[in-house]
């Protein structure tokens, strides 16, 4: 372990970098993780774990001493829902995070800097029809981002092209598409789609009502990327010499209609969708992933109904315990497919 390459994932008590800490772990990595709070479902597998707001320099300069690699997955962020009504917030937090956590990985010596950023980046005029071309990495200028949430993150990528071309730090750009799996947020407000579609559909299993609220028509199109290859990508990536941005997700469009009605079959429960106004983002977004194969020779594997189905069963489980801890659980008969 003296010889181990040290690394820091910030955001670790979130989603993907709590997932990050345990596959960096079982791949023979020393692990710093540092957040806000802890893990919420499952207790972190890091060496150590730092309560830190990387909104602050000096919890920067402290959570990236004596480090090799940063993974800097930590952010402000969540669903539609969110990232949609809390622009200054948003852009404001995230910012310092990572205008702060960069410039002290540069004066600790940080090797290799992974920054994780969204698809997000892209152009709304390019995501204005269901039936969207996939996105490639060229088509994020002309720059018209969607939200505070994705000019941030487009400002990022420059910022970490700068420090690599000025300061000689190796700075890897990920942009995720849609990453969804067991242990993340599925309630409260910040939960995305695959996550909030799967307690919809457990509440209606578990209390024999079958209506379910989608936001909008339904017609519009995302693809998602199920946790396990999202890590995998994150590594190759993180161990590659390409420094430029690159997608990282599935290439298979789906509806929210379809999402919702795979999630139903998963959980063999009959479910009617009712149409509601909310915010719904772009009409329609999917990854290509030419360049993914070409650099890493590699493309997400698992399926889309693969990874719904892991989620899904440890969502149920979720509400399940939530709604027997009110005392709504179970009262009426399932409504079965």
């Amino acid at each position: 372990m003296k010889d181990a390459t040290k690394v820091l994932v910030t955001g670790a008590g979130g989603f993907i970098g709590h997932h990050l800490v345990t596959y960096l772990k079982h791949n023979g990595y020393w692990v710093r993780g540092a957040d806000l709070k802890p893990p919420e479902y499952s207790p972190s597998d890091a060496d150590e774990f730092e309560l830190l707001d990387l909104r602050r320099w000096d919890n920067c300069l402290q959570a990236t001493r004596g480090i090799d690699q940063v993974y800097a997955l930590a952010a402000d962020m969540g669903g539609m829902g969110f990232i949609s009504c809390h622009h200054a917030q948003i852009l404001s937090n995230n910012s310092l995070i990572n205008l702060h956590t960069l410039d002290a990985a540069r004066l600790n010596g940080v090797k290799r800097y992974l920054y994780t950023s969204s698809a997000c980046v892209y152009p709304e005029f390019k995501q204005t029809d269901a039936n969207v071309v996939p996105l490639k990495e060229s088509d994020v200028y002309p720059a018209q981002p969607q939200d505070a949430y994705g000019w941030e993150k487009l400002v990022t990528e420059r910022l970490c092209m700068h420090y690599r071309e000025d300061f000689g730090i190796e700075t890897r750009v990920v942009r995720f598409h849609n990453i969804f799996g067991p242990l993340g947020s599925w309630d409260g407000g910040r939960e995305k789609a695959p996550a909030a579609m799967c307690r919809k559909v457990a509440v209606a299993k578990l209390t024999g009502n079958p209506v379910i609220e989608i936001w909008g028509d339904g017609q519009q199109t995302r693809s998602f990327c199920y946790i396990d290859d999202c890590l995998n990508g994150i590594d190759r990536l993180m161990r590659s010499d390409f420094h430029d941005p690159i997608n990282l997700g599935q290439d298979r469009m789906v509806t929210i209609n379809e999402l919702a009605g795979m999630v139903a079959d998963i959980a063999r429960v009959r479910i009617v969708k009712k149409h509601v106004a909310g915010p719904m983002g772009v009409r329609g977004r999917n990854s290509d992933n030419t360049l993914l194969r070409q650099v890493l020779g590699w493309a997400p594997e698992i399926s889309l109904e693969e990874g719904l189905a892991r989620t899904y069963a440890w969502v149920e489980q979720q509400v399940r315990e939530k709604l027997q801890s009110t005392g709504r659980g179970e009262k009426a008969k399932p409504v079965a497919v």
